[in-house]
Formats: C-alpha cells, sequence, structure tokens
C-alpha cells in the first residue's frame, strides 16, 4: 500500500465546517467516511466496541444516522476498517526498516524505532487493537487475527534473505516470524501503559524490546531446521 493511502489520508470535515476551495463528491465521500473513523476512534477511549453504538458515532460525527450507511453496512465493518487503518500502514513501516541496509542488529534497532514513533503517533488505534484482540471471536477481532498473521507472513518472506536463513523450511521460517511478533505487540502494550512524554519510561521500554528480540535472534545459528 502506497504511503499516502495511510492513516486519515483526508483531513475529516467537522460538522457545520465548510472545506477551502472546491471539493469533489469522492472528496467530499472521503471526508466524511474518515469522520466516522475518527469519531468511532474518540468514543473508544471510553470503552469497547461492543458498546458503541451507530447513533454515537454519527452524532460525533455530525451526521444523521441513515447516511452511516453510505459508507459502511455495519458497525462491525466500521470497527473492521479501523483494524485495517492501523496495521496495514505499519507493516508498510516495518517493512521499510527490515530492507534497509545492514547487519540483523541494525534491522532490529531500526525496527523497533518504527514501531515506537508509529505507536506513539497513533496511540488511539493502538489501544484499540490491543483491546480488541482478546474482547472475544466477533468480526473485529478475527480482523485482528488476520492482519497479524499477514504481518507474520510479510515478516517470513523478508527473514529468509538473511544468509542464515535461507535454507530454513517455510514453517520454522513462520514460527521465527510468530515469535517477533509476539514480542513487538508485548512492546506495543509496554509503550500504552508509559505515560507519554515520559523518556526516560520510554527508552527503558525500547532497551528491552531490542534484548528480546537480540534475544529470539541469539538462538538462530544454533537452531537446526526440522526435516
Amino acid at each position: 500500500m502506497d504511503h499516502a493511502e495511510g492513516l486519515s489520508t483526508l483531513p475529516a470535515v467537522s460538522a457545520g465546517e465548510v472545506p477551502a476551495g472546491p471539493v469533489s463528491r469522492q472528496e467530499r465521500k472521503q471526508r466524511t467516511r474518515q469522520a466516522l473513523l475518527d469519531a468511532a476512534l474518540e468514543l473508544l477511549a471510553d470503552g469497547g466496541f461492543g458498546s458503541l453504538s451507530l447513533r454515537e458515532v454519527t452524532k460525533r460525527a455530525g451526521i444523521v444516522p441513515t447516511a452511516f450507511y453510505r459508507h459502511f453496512t455495519s458497525m462491525d465493518e466500521l470497527g473492521i476498517a479501523l483494524v485495517e487503518e492501523t496495521t496495514r500502514t505499519l507493516r508498510d513501516l516495518v517493512r521499510s526498516a527490515r530492507t534497509e541496509p545492514g547487519g540483523h542488529l541494525d534491522v532490529i534497532d531500526a525496527s523497533v524505532r518504527t514501531l515506537y514513533e508509529h505507536v506513539r503517533a497513533h496511540e488511539d488505534h493502538f489501544r484499540f487493537v490491543t483491546r480488541e484482540r482478546y474482547a472475544g471471536a466477533g468480526p473485529v477481532a478475527r480482523a485482528i487475527g488476520v492482519e497479524l498473521r499477514l504481518f507474520s507472513s510479510d515478516l517470513a518472506i523478508d527473514l529468509a534473505r538473511f544468509d542464515p536463513l535461507r535454507r530454513w523450511p517455510t514453517e520454522d521460517l513462520h514460527t521465527l516470524a510468530d515469535l517477533i511478533v509476539t514480542s513487538m505487540l508485548a512492546t506495543v502494550v509496554d509503550l500504552l501503559e508509559v505515560r507519554q512524554g515520559d523518556r526516560e519510561a520510554d527508552e527503558r521500554v525500547l532497551g528491552q524490546a531490542r534484548k528480546r528480540l537480540r534475544m529470539i535472534l541469539a538462538g538462530v545459528p544454533h537452531w537446526r531446521p526440522s526435516a
């Protein structure tokens, strides 16, 4: 996905706000859709997705409830869109960090720093995803599972470019990728528990994140891939 298609590609327009200059119908539709996503995210700061109502979201976005269905078929579809908005851009950002030239320590440092910057810039999105991941077996939780599996699959493909891993079978590469993704999710949770602006605490979390990844990768040379 192109970087321009990431989070909040068009500025949301508040109720009663007149955008500067001519706005096409498609741009207006995109802005209203984004306003619904942003409204839902703001409301989710106070509770889980299951307690969120369509009327609450449309009221916050400044549109009538019936207009909701021009953008989403259901609240579950809106929730899935929020999941995709959070994870797809992150996958591209972390992939960019992993493809930077250098050894595995450079890749770890770049990936951890990229994760940190993205989480800090979009804390509400990540609170939503981490909260809903274990909230049940509904469509939103399943969408999170799908996105994490895609993230892990992307990583497994990228890992195969490193010399020590070129001969590893696909199953083992995916297992290693799953371990790394689990470690990164733990870092997300740790960061969300730190008060924003506490740089000392942030650095402790990032140091722990790097240590976990290095410990995982330290075992790579000693692993005997399964037949």
